[in-house]
Order: structure tokens, then C-alpha cells, then sequence
């Protein structure tokens, strides 16, 4: 990206600046997350309302990140607020640390939009739900391997922290990727136990799991990979298929995709059902939760109240009644008449008006999502996996994200781009001539070299 384009987003955001160089001062990399970073530093962003953002300089942005995904009602909606209010209203406290009686509630919530899912147990994170499920299918398999696939994210755990964003140097043959460790302090027996799979490449596929059925137990995967790039439906329906007949747990990681691309996942897109299901982000309604469920006797497999030993899964807010009311009035208010709908048709709209502007620029530019999530990739080719997505013009995209940011347009740089219910029509108007006055500086930019 052009250097001068740097020096104006400095010039523009000098209290992010301030706040940045403080916090590295106590915070590792000034970030509380290696996702939350972006050169040159990450905005810190002091109020949020809505669809809108504004930062430590007063800035405001369309919310496009809506963090990461989470917040289908955008941010502070009534019915939230109100739900957090009545939680300390009814019960006096955020959590018990033991059962209340609206986690039930949401569980059969959960079961009514997931017919797959016959039993559940929340958890306070994505991450921690993957977590759960894995342990879970190695303890109902026996097999101690598993399966993941490239490019697929499931949390910062060590069984799946590998072949993320793998360098292609690394990453061996497209029909077998080797996995390539994501962080520096994961021992060696998780690159030994974890078998890379090729997205979207069933032969490929059905041939490392006929090769390794005595050591696989577990096949974990985003239905969606990075939560927008769409399974083959075919495909999905025979790898379904495949580990049923070997023996396999099958995993939707539907954290991104849940009650985001439809009300039931993936899963209601494709009608396809996994064993396990892992869910979080809008099912929190903007708080903290995951949760696993799926098939009722792998779910047994915790339950304190079998005998011979049992999967250990505990945490002291599993279940808390301000995440639980939270997910609840979200979940509420998406299935009611015509909300849904109505977010999936405003992102459609605003995706073919971005590929219109992109292309009326004189740019290959093409949108890849399902439902109310998409991203903008610069590329002619078709983008089905991690490696054609990855074949997408970077530095390209990147320059876009700054020039949006200017124009007040936010989504974290070479980030996905979500909606909400309070995306309106005034809101996506500004976002189109956002983009066409981007695109034509882009374009300017590019022609100046």
C-alpha cells in the first residue's frame, strides 16, 4: 500500500495513534488478540450505536466488522439492553456459577432452528465450543486424530491451530497439504494427530480419510470456509456420507455461519447435518458464549451422571443468564416476520452494487458470500478453497480498506464484510457511494505509478 496513504490515515487518527503506543506499554503488540492488529495500528473505537461506529477521534463509520460477525442487531439494541437490564432486575446478579432457568430456554431455541442438535452445553467462547466438540468426538470415536481442513479456523487451540493461513511454500501438494504449525509453542504431537484435508476437493478428501480411518476420529470443518466461501453442496453431501461409513464425528463449525447465512446455519442451506455443531457469536446476542450440540449420546458422553468416567467440560459462566437473555431477545427478533429475510436481501443488493461500481472502475471484482456475510476479493478466478482465495490481490483490497475508512466506511482491513438489521437504506446508500468514490481513487492511484 502507498505510503502516502499511511501518512493520511496518521494524520487523520492521531488519538488511536496515542492510545496504541500506550497500550503496548502493558499489552503484548497492544492488542488483546492477534486478529485485532492492523499496520499501521488499530482505530480504538470509544462509542458505537446502531449500524455506526466512532473512534477515539471522533470519527464515524459505517460497521461493517460488527465484531467479527457478532452482532446481528448491531450494536446496543433495545431489546438487548433491556434483556441485560431484566437479567439483574429478576435474578440480582450476572451468574449463579450454577444452573438458571433461562438456559433451557435458549438450548430449546437452539434445537428448534438445529434439528440436529438433540442436547447442547454452552460455553463462553467459539474457541472453547470447538474445543468441546473435538474432545467429544475423540471420546466417541476411540481414534485420537483429526481431520481439519486448510485454511479453516476453529479457535486458538492447539489440536487446530495449524494449517490456517499456512505459507505455500509450506503447505505441500494442493491434494494433501501438509499441517503447518500457526503459532510458535505447539508441540510436535498436534502436527502428528492432525490430518489436512483440501476444501471443496472430495476425491482428494475421501482418499487421506480411506488412508487414515484407524487413526481419524474426528473431521472438524467450517461448512462455509473463513465463514463466507461456500462448500460445493455435492461435495459436503458425500463427505457427510464418507464419515458416517468410516466411523468419523463429523463437525460443523458454525460459528460464523451461524444464524448468519440462515437462521439454522449451514446446515438449514445445504440440509445436511453434522454430528457435532459448535455455535457462538450472534447466539450471545454482543456477550460472551459457544456452545456444542449435536447427536444425544456423544452430548451423554458429559454428563456427570454416567458411570465409567465421563468428558470433563466445566467453566464457571457456561450458561450465565446475561449472555443467555441476550442470545435470546437477538433470537427472537431475528425470527420474526420478515427480519431475516430482510437482512439477506439488503446484502444482496449492496453485494451487486460493490461488484457493479468495482467493475464500472475497470476492476475484476467479485463478492463471495451466503446469506448476510460476504467479502470483496480482487480476482477473475473462481474462489473455492483457501489457496484460490488466497490467489486474490491483497495489496489491491488493502488500499481499498483505507480509502473506505476515510470515506467512513469500516470493516478490519482485508477483513469479511457483515450485516445487521439496522443496515437501512440510507446506510447502504452511503456505504454504494462510498465504494464509487473509492474504486475511482483506486483506479487514479493506480494509473499515477
Amino acid at each position: 500500500m502507498q505510503r502516502r496513504l499511511i501518512e493520511r490515515y496518521e494524520s487523520r487518527t492521531p488519538e488511536s495513534k496515542r492510545l496504541f503506543d500506550a497500550a503496548r506499554k502493558v499489552i503484548p503488540g497492544g492488542v488483546e488478540g492477534s486478529m485485532k492488529h492492523y499496520s499501521p495500528y488499530p482505530l480504538t473505537f470509544s462509542r458505537a450505536s446502531g449500524a455506526l461506529l466512532q473512534d477515539a477521534d471522533g470519527h464515524e463509520y459505517v460497521d461493517y466488522l460488527l465484531s467479527f460477525g457478532a452482532l446481528m442487531l448491531g450494536h446496543g439494541h433495545p431489546a438487548v439492553v433491556e434483556a441485560a437490564r431484566r437479567v439483574f432486575a429478576d435474578y440480582g446478579t450476572s451468574a449463579f456459577g450454577l444452573a438458571s432457568p433461562v438456559e433451557v430456554q435458549l438450548a430449546e431455541v437452539v434445537h428448534e432452528l438445529y434439528p440436529s442438535v438433540e442436547e447442547l452445553r454452552f460455553t463462553n467462547s467459539g474457541l472453547e465450543a470447538t474445543l468441546l466438540a473435538v474432545r467429544l468426538g475423540i471420546a466417541a470415536s476411540g481414534r485420537d486424530v483429526v481431520a481439519k481442513f486448510e485454511g479453516h479456523y476453529h479457535g486458538g487451540h492447539e489440536q487446530v491451530l495449524l494449517s490456517v493461513s499456512p505459507d505455500p511454500r509450506r503447505a505441500g501438494p494442493a491434494a494433501r497439504p501438509s499441517p503447518v504449525p500457526a503459532s510458535l509453542g505447539l508441540p510436535e504431537y498436534f502436527a502428528e494427530h492432525t490430518v489436512v484435508l483440501p476444501f471443496n476437493d472430495y476425491d482428494a478428501c475421501e482418499a487421506i480419510l480411506i488412508a487414515e480411518r484407524d487413526r481419524v476420529g474426528v473431521v472438524v470443518m467450517e461448512p462455509m470456509e473463513a465463514g463466507y466461501v461456500p462448500a460445493d453442496p455435492v461435495f459436503l453431501r458425500r463427505l457427510r456420507d464418507l464419515t458416517a461409513r468410516l466411523g468419523m464425528v463429523l463437525v460443523f463449525d458454525e460459528v460464523k455461519t451461524g444464524f448468519r447465512v440462515r437462521l439454522g446455519g449451514a446446515q438449514e442451506y445445504y440440509g445436511v447435518q453434522a454430528d457435532l455443531t459448535a455455535l457462538g457469536k450472534i447466539l450471545g446476542g454482543g456477550l460472551p458464549i459457544g456452545a456444542v450440540g449435536g447427536r444425544r449420546e456423544i452430548l451423554e458422553l458429559a454428563s456427570p451422571l454416567r458411570t465409567g468416567g465421563a468428558v470433563f467440560h466445566s467453566g464457571t459462566f457456561n450458561g450465565n443468564p446475561l449472555s443467555v437473555c441476550a442470545g435470546l431477545a437477538t433470537l427472537k427478533i431475528l425470527r420474526g416476520p420478515g427480519v431475516f429475510d430482510g437482512v439477506l436481501q439488503a446484502t444482496e443488493r449492496l453485494r451487486e452494487r460493490i461488484e457493479e461500481l468495482g467493475q464500472a472502475a475497470g476492476f475484476a471484482v467479485r463478492t463471495v458470500g451466503v446469506g448476510a456475510v460476504f467479502d470483496v476479493l480482487f480476482t477473475e478466478g473462481d474462489v473455492t478453497d483457501y489457496r484460490s482465495r488466497s490467489a486474490a490481490d491483497k495489496e489491491r483490497r488493502l488500499t481499498l480498506d483505507f480509502l473506505l475508512m476515510e470515506r467512513g466506511i469500516f470493516s478490519k482491513p482485508l477483513n469479511r464484510f457483515s450485516l445487521s438489521t439496522v443496515h437501512t437504506g440510507e446506510i447502504l446508500a452511503r456505504t454504494e457511494e462510498a465504494f464509487a468514490q473509492s474504486f475511482t481513487e483506486l483506479r487514479e492511484m493506480e494509473a499515477a505509478r
